[in-house]
């Protein structure tokens, strides 16, 4: 695992909480740490909504709700009006002292059984990042005026409600507009509902010195924007190796033709496509620098696999006695492959031999079918699914969905941040099997190609949504794919 940088480095709550142990046992107080939490909060607030005159703040009994009540102290002090609704009594310790300076200082609190008064802006601290089950009581009731409100609601370090370890919302969930995370990232902000319950995120470390972060390992890491190197004047196609996509059963030749073709945008030297003989001259007739080859039966994939260096198999392929004997012909051949679609299906319904660079792209259907277990067991803890995925074929796994994850058998874990959801059309997954396949026929190995293929994908259909996310195509991705590979869409 790499050294974690703060600002790219994923935790789990138990993580974040070694590491605010490690800084307060290295000198700084928990106090202390708590009013840099709230300095932190108010600075964020101010240049966000920098019109708001009045703050109502919503505090629990634990230190999320310390952090509250010194931010509303800071916020009267510096001439906002701020109010305090609390549900019960603080706990014993920092948060205890955190609430006697607000009253110290003429602040009020109002009970847990009072109506959110008028405010600009609100401010969630609630729960933070312990929360494991769903909130009741009082809790359950604020949250839910909270989430009625017009006015902008700011969440301390994690949405109330939200599992600050897997991204699930339990019901009810604070929606917020902005989250303001303390001392490091924890990993459900960037996954599952996690992107939709916090808005826009912010990190404050709080000054935590670096040697605290370094030995603290991270679980997980942001993906980074990334690109290849210029190619030499001397290049020739053969230098860039050869795809072979193999799919596009009957009345699914799109599929395959999308995936050869994004293949070809991102560089692959050649691409060739074994799938019907009636999706030939389609194929041909809207990108004829493919090479689409009619294919009836699994021997008639040999030649092709013969000349092929990296295989994209399973777009459009189905699951019949056509696709599941070129399915099998194709594993056997163990070159490098981004096995996709009906090909994960297949591979959950037959187990098979695995080339040793192989990447695996499930959508949370095709996850559950791997595993033998709901879509929505997947989908409350993805870190765990993924790995166990990766673990049982000793495959690179790409989960797809918001906050796609990348893992590995070593238990490494990239995220991707990027991504929107006019990318939930048809055809988008065909397009990011191709793009991996083709970093790999250049020579990058699995982890590389899919931590590279994710993050283009997904920055390429940001820049394509900006023309609007509803009736956004996986085809108008390439553009844009082709641009940010070769530096040319300026900042995504």
């Amino acid at each position: 695992m790499p050294t974690p940088d703060p600002h790219t480095a994923l935790y789990t709550t138990a993580q974040v909480r070694a590491l605010d142990r490690a800084a307060i046992d290295g000198g700084i107080a928990g106090i202390e740490l708590m009013q840099r939490a709230a300095r932190a909060a108010l600075a964020e607030l101010r240049r966000r909504w920098p019109q708001a005159r009045s703050l109502c703040v919503v505090c629990g009994h634990g230190n999320n709700g310390g952090d509250g009540f010194l931010l509303a102290a800071l916020a009267r002090a510096a001439g906002l009006q701020a109010r305090v609704i609390a549900t019960g009594d603080a706990a014993p310790g920092d948060a205890a002292l955190a609430r006697e300076r607000y009253l110290r200082e003429g602040g009020e609190v109002l009970p847990a059984s009072a109506t959110l008064p008028a405010a600009d802006v609100y401010v969630d601290g609630l729960f933070g990042s312990g929360l494991n089950r769903a909130p009741a009581g009082d809790a359950a009731r604020l949250i839910a005026e909270l989430n009625a409100q017009v006015a902008p609601v700011l969440a301390l370090d994690v949405p109330s409600g939200l599992d600050a370890d897997t991204g699930v919302a339990f019901d009810p969930c604070v929606r917020a507009g902005a989250t303001v995370c303390f001392v490091g990232w924890k990993r459900g902000l960037f996954t599952a509902k996690g992107p939709d319950q916090c808005g826009e995120r912010t990190l404050a470390t709080l000054d935590i010195p670096p040697d605290i972060y370094a030995a603290q390992t991270s679980d997980a890491w942001l993906l980074q924007a990334q690109s290849l190197p210029p190619r030499p004047r001397d290049s020739h196609k053969g230098r860039y190796g050869h795809v072979l996509a193999v799919g596009g059963d009957l009345g699914a030749g799109g599929a395959v033709r999308l995936c050869g073709e994004a293949a070809a945008r991102v560089g692959a030297g050649l691409v060739s496509v074994a799938t019907r003989e009636a999706n030939v001259g389609a194929i041909l007739s809207a990108r004829p620098e493919l090479m689409p080859h009619g294919v009836h039966v699994p021997r008639n994939l040999d030649p092709l696999l013969a000349r092929a260096s990296v295989l994209a198999l399973g777009p459009g392929l189905g699951h019949d006695e056509w696709g599941h004997g070129l399915w099998q012909a194709a594993l056997r051949a163990g070159l490098p492959t981004v096995l996709d679609a009906d090909g994960l299906n297949l591979l959950a319904r037959e187990p098979h031999g695995l080339p040793e660079q192989i990447v695996l792209t499930p959508h949370p259907g095709e996850a559950g079918r791997l595993l033998g277990v709901p879509v929505a067991e997947i989908q409350n803890d993805r870190f765990a699914a993924a790995r166990a995925i990766a673990t049982q074929h000793r495959a690179v796994v790409v989960l797809k969905g918001t906050g796609s994850l990348i893992a590995d058998p070593d238990g490494r874990v990239a995220v991707c941040l990027w991504g929107n959801p006019g990318m939930a059309s048809g055809g988008m997954g065909d397009v990011l099997t191709g793009v991996i396949a083709g970093f790999m026929a250049q020579g990058l190995d699995a982890w590389d190609a899919a931590c590279l293929g994710v993050g283009l994908h997904a920055r390429a259909g940001d820049l394509a949504a900006r023309a609007g996310e509803r009736g956004l195509l996986a085809s108008d991705l390439f553009p844009y794919l082709r641009a940010l590979l070769n530096g040319r869409a300026g900042n995504s």
